[in-house]
């Protein structure tokens, strides 16, 4: 069953909550279209920002109803549905969030099925949904901003495992003469460390960004590890599609297109790409966070329904 906001499931809306490192983005919602209600928060603490976030959304339920909830967070979070520790965050940099129970704290009370995953994941589905990775079955969506950050998504799911996703802490080869320091506490070498807005900052040094134009040697080595992330993508599962945004490539156009090229160089034709656009911008720009958590809530409430005729089905027999 596909969600339609339309149908018989969408008589109540949606609820989903993006759970970002500087603020949380709570909406209302059928689909992007349409939008009943959106509220934004700080991130604070935990015991602050969480309760804070679990009224708004019993508030929605109370007046309009709500069908399922969709919650995209920041991580690392536990998304293994065996585990004790299923939606708490993990060993996060953010002070204070290591352990914090947001499945439990904002969507449990409600009861309703609900979606738990990655900001990035999410933003991804809601590109395959409504957005550039629309009829695609394996997309990525990339963040480039404070941190870099990747929804993977593979026949149809995000990719799972030991955890989800960490793409933006793969090791990659500096290029020759950059020694610059890395932004990342745990890797001298991995993506986030080297081209993060956080690493330009540190490439930077006094330097104000906004006094640096395109053709800047600083963008150099950032090319050339999001280039080489690329093509690890390409090579290790293939998304039909990359689609990068974030705050750098927003401030900075001429990005884009340049890691596209270095990447073609980088395969050296030993992949083909697609011609009508591999690394594009996502289409939903700056709502692809938010309606990420509503995409995620109308996967729960589909694998509900699907759940339901199951085993009505099987009741049958």
């Amino acid at each position: 069953m596909r969600y339609q906001a339309d149908g018989p499931a969408a008589r109540a809306p949606l609820a989903g909550v993006e759970l970002g490192g500087t603020k949380c983005v709570a909406t209302l919602a059928h689909s992007p279209d349409a939008v009943l209600d959106q509220v934004t928060l700080p991130t604070l603490a935990p015991d602050e920002t969480l309760p804070a976030l679990a009224a708004v959304l019993a508030g929605w339920r109370e007046r309009h109803g709500l069908a399922a909830v969709g919650i995209a967070s920041f991580g690392p979070v536990c998304l293994d549905r065996a585990s004790p520790r299923y939606g708490h965050v993990l060993a996060t940099n953010k002070p204070g969030w290591r352990d914090a129970d947001v499945l439990g704290t904002v969507a449990a009370p409600l009861a309703l099925p609900t979606g738990f995953d990655t900001d990035v994941n999410g933003a991804a589905l809601a590109e395959m949904r409504w957005g550039a990775g629309r009829g695609l079955d394996d997309f990525a969506y990339v963040t480039v901003g404070t941190g870099v950050g990747v929804g993977l998504v593979v026949h149809g799911r995000p990719t799972r495992g030991l955890g989800h996703s960490e793409i933006g802490h793969i090791r990659v080869p500096r290029a020759r003469g950059d020694d610059a320091p890395s932004a990342c506490r745990y890797h001298d070498d991995c993506v986030e460390g080297l081209a993060s807005g956080s690493a330009l900052r540190l490439r930077l040094g006094d330097r104000d960004v906004a006094t640096v134009g395109p053709d800047d040697p600083v963008w150099e080595p950032i090319v050339d590890v999001l280039a080489a992330m690329c093509h690890a993508l390409v090579g290790s599962t293939g998304p039909l599609r990359i689609a990068i945004g974030g705050g750098m490539p927003v401030k900075q156009p001429h990005l884009l297109p340049r890691i596209a090229a270095r990447l073609e160089v980088s395969l050296a034709g030993y992949m083909e790409l697609p011609e009508n656009g591999y690394i594009v911008p996502p289409a939903l720009g700056d709502r692809a966070g938010p309606l990420g958590a509503i995409a995620l809530a109308a996967d729960a409430l589909e694998e509900a329904a699907d759940v339901a005729a199951r085993i009505a089905a099987e009741a049958m027999l």
